[in-house]
């Protein structure tokens, strides 16, 4: 019973058909046995007749010798042909359990294979309308009120990133002007000056939202073999100002030919937030390590020094606005996010460590794809 409890539904459904298909065996063994079980009726023969008595005797001596034997053999044979019925009930009952479960196994594989980027797949499973056709359609169902909402969200955050850009446009023009007429007072340049800081917040922000509803998305129209250490080197370019400011150490180790396929403007994006994160969430004096490898995916690990985090705190950085420590200056909370959002576009996936000695430990997996000279 414990083991009915415990194994998996193939396992109970094997060992219940074996124990109906074995308890019907033992049944009709124990019910031929008795059958076959038959008693001699003695027979006394007339009176004087000494040595006929004594012959007939001798024969019911050697018949119940012959019917102790049969019975003995016919138990030998139950026994026997009890063991070979468990054996067999127990292959016929898995066979049973395995051809009733098939249509649970195919709807368990095709659901593993939807994510949340395969939302348009179906399971559609055909056969008669019973219980298994009926969880399929139901899933189906799911599937579909899940896809529309992503849709819905994927689009409103396209859509709003858009939308809001006219406005901002609107608040610099307005700004601009402004500060540019004839002898503009000292307080309303320095109000401009800090409203510009605030609205190219604003525009990063929007940018990351259109960046990472793009990726979403799945939008890979311009693909094409994409050179990982060029990316890291432009980042770091980019960046060299505040490396120089913070006194980092940074060492690159990536490979020649450490390529992969996909959107040179996305990648190039995944490749500069995480160089971005490393660089600007780093200790003064502290160091950046990237070094990376290709077989038969393309791998690029970033690696920094610094405090310690606990392991759950790193693990939300792949949702929007998480951030270690709460911090809320200086980050829009969507770099690694949209990281996260690029690489699942392209096939890989990040994986984020907070390393014992502090820091952390950025791990991005892509398919790997051989770059021109």
């Amino acid at each position: 019973m414990s083991r009915l409890r415990s194994g998996t539904i193939g396992v109970r459904f094997t060992i219940l058909y074996a124990a109906v298909f074995l308890v019907s065996g033992i049944g009709l063994l124990g019910l031929t046995f008795l059958l076959s079980g038959g008693r001699t009726t003695d027979v006394a023969p007339p009176p004087g007749l000494d040595s006929a008595q004594q012959h007939v005797r001798q024969l019911q001596d050697q018949l119940a010798e012959v019917h102790a034997q049969q019975a003995r053999q016919l138990l030998a044979g139950s026994l026997l042909a009890l063991v070979v019925m468990a054996v067999v009930s127990l292959l016929v009952g898995r066979v049973l359990a395995r051809r009733v479960l098939r249509p649970l196994r195919t709807i368990t594989s095709a659901t593993r294979r939807i994510s949340a980027d395969s939302l348009d797949r179906r399971l559609a499973v055909a056969g008669p309308a019973d219980e298994v056709k009926g969880l399929a359609d139901t899933i189906d169902e799911l599937l579909e009120r899940l896809e529309v909402s992503f849709a819905a969200q994927r689009r409103f955050a396209a859509n709003a990133s858009h939308e809001l850009r006219t406005p901002l446009t609107t608040m610099r023009a307005s700004l601009d002007v402004a500060v540019a007429k004839p002898d503009p007072a000292a307080s309303t340049v320095a109000l401009a000056d800090r409203l510009r800081v605030q609205l190219d917040r604003v525009d990063h922000l929007l940018d990351g939202f259109l960046v990472l509803a793009r990726a979403q998305h799945g939008v890979l129209a311009d693909s094409a073999p994409v050179d990982l250490g060029e990316l890291v080197e432009a980042a770091l370019h980019d960046l060299a100002g505040e490396v120089l400011a913070k006194g980092l150490t940074v060492v690159v180790d990536v490979p020649p030919g450490t390529g992969t396929q996909g959107s040179p403007a996305l990648l190039a994006r995944l490749v500069g937030n995480v160089v971005d994160n490393a660089v600007k969430h780093n200790e003064d004096g502290g160091w950046v390590r990237v070094s990376g490898s290709v077989s038969e995916k393309a791998e690029l690990v970033v690696e920094t020094g610094g405090a310690v985090f606990e392991q759950r705190e790193v693990d939300r950085l792949t949702q929007p606005f998480e951030r270690l420590g709460g911090e809320r200056i200086g980050s829009s909370g969507l770099g690694l996010s949209i990281v996260a959002a690029i690489a699942a576009a392209h096939g890989g996936h990040v994986a984020l460590l907070a390393r014992p000695e502090g820091g952390l430990h950025v791990s991005i997996t892509l398919p790997a794809a051989a770059v021109p000279a």
